[in-house]
């Protein structure tokens, strides 16, 4: 194994709704749609979602009910003006937003807003560019 992460899938019993969210809310192109998976097209890492019910013959451990934020995606934006429009371009999408773009300590300002399923994710820009 190289210490490389090559795809990340986000587990869903809510199929359609995230397609829809990652396609036509967020923006990525469908790459390959077989009904319960689905990958988007996306430069370096593979990035998809699969219906969780396809894992049950695999492993029990699918089949187990979890909570709990397990991951965030973070998608970059070029500046403060973009990242704010943004976030208010998802909220009028009907996007659930979690936390207003605020600056944070580490030279970055951020955003939070959540996918069907309730993930958490974030829209960042760096301050203060060089």
């Amino acid at each position: 194994m190289r210490a490389k992460i090559s795809l990340v899938t986000i587990w869903t019993d809510n199929i359609e709704s995230m397609k829809t969210f990652y396609n036509e809310i967020l923006g990525f192109k469908i790459k390959n749609d077989l009904g319960e998976y689905v990958e988007f097209q996306n430069t370096g890492v593979r990035f998809a979602i699969c219906k969780r019910s396809i894992m049950h013959n695999y492993s029990d451990v699918f089949k187990e009910n979890h909570s709990g934020q397990g991951f965030e995606l973070a998608f970059p934006c070029d500046s403060v003006e973009a990242l704010d429009r943004t976030y208010e371009k998802l909220l009028s999408s009907g996007v659930k937003g979690i936390h207003k773009p605020q600056n944070m300590p580490w030279n970055q300002r951020t955003a939070l807003f959540s996918d069907p399923d309730g993930n958490i994710h974030e829209i960042f820009t760096e301050l203060n560019k060089v």
